[in-house]
């Protein structure tokens, strides 16, 4: 039995609309209205979508461009699941060739649903020296995948729900180049911005291919608009297809 209930189409969230303009890749739509809920109302929802597997945790994908929002919304997701579990899909493809791990990811997942637990050290770990390994224990009700590509076509159909975290190119390169530059990973301010262009090329070359927005479950918006208060979330079902 699935103790989250699901919304009904009368359900009253408040609504507001894009935030305009938004300037995305020319495949994608952009969502022009919202619905505004709690954060937990959006957790309802998803785990509602998901139900409880048996035997393995319930995996959600969270999906979307470098510097969209995916880590700060799968941190809100993890903590609002006693137990569950964030698995960062850069962790996994860590020094792997720039969107060619397709079948490291399947394979991954794979063991993830068979075994219900992961304790995985990568190849590329191992080659590089890197220690420690990718651990999701026993018993874990849920585990978030976040990462750009994390919902790619390949895994539809290893994964429970999918979310698409839709942001303005500009937010996200902003937000990308201002965090590396913070943490350092690729360099000094010059480099990070060379690191993020070159990125972001090849990162719009795989979305136009992919497209996730089309399979993805729920859209959220990963810059919040006007009307958008602390603790609030915008989102609306998906998926986003072509007008």
């Amino acid at each position: 039995m699935n103790n989250y209930q699901s919304f009904s189409d009368d359900h009253h969230f408040r609504r507001v609309g894009a935030t305009e303009p938004i300037q995305l890749q020319p495949e994608e739509p952009a969502v022009t209205q919202w619905q505004v809920s709690a954060i937990a109302d959006l957790v309802t929802h998803l785990m509602h979508l998901v139900g409880i597997p048996k035997g393995r945790p319930a995996i959600i994908a969270v999906d979307g461009r470098g510097g969209s929002g995916k880590t700060t919304l799968t941190t809100a997701l993890a903590t609002a699941v006693p137990g569950a579990q964030a698995f960062h899909l850069d962790d996994l493809i860590w020094n792997e060739p720039l969107y060619d791990w397709d079948q490291l990811y399947v394979d991954t997942l794979t063991q993830l649903r068979q075994a219900g637990c992961l304790d995985l050290v990568p190849d590329k770990w191992r080659e590089h020296g890197r220690e420690g390994s990718i651990r999701v224990p026993a018993g874990s009700p849920l585990v978030v995948v976040e990462g750009t590509g994390a919902g790619l076509r390949a895994v539809s159909d290893l994964i429970d729900a999918h979310v698409w975290v839709q942001t303005c190119d500009d937010v996200a390169e902003r937000r990308g180049i201002r965090r590396d530059i913070a943490e350092g990973v690729n360099g000094d301010a010059e480099e990070s911005v060379r690191f993020w262009h070159w990125w972001m090329a090849g990162e719009r070359l795989f979305f136009a291919k992919d497209r996730p927005w089309r399979r993805a479950d729920v859209i959220v918006s990963g810059d919040a608009p006007a009307g958008v208060e602390p603790g609030e979330i915008a989102w609306t079902p998906g998926p986003l297809l072509p007008r």
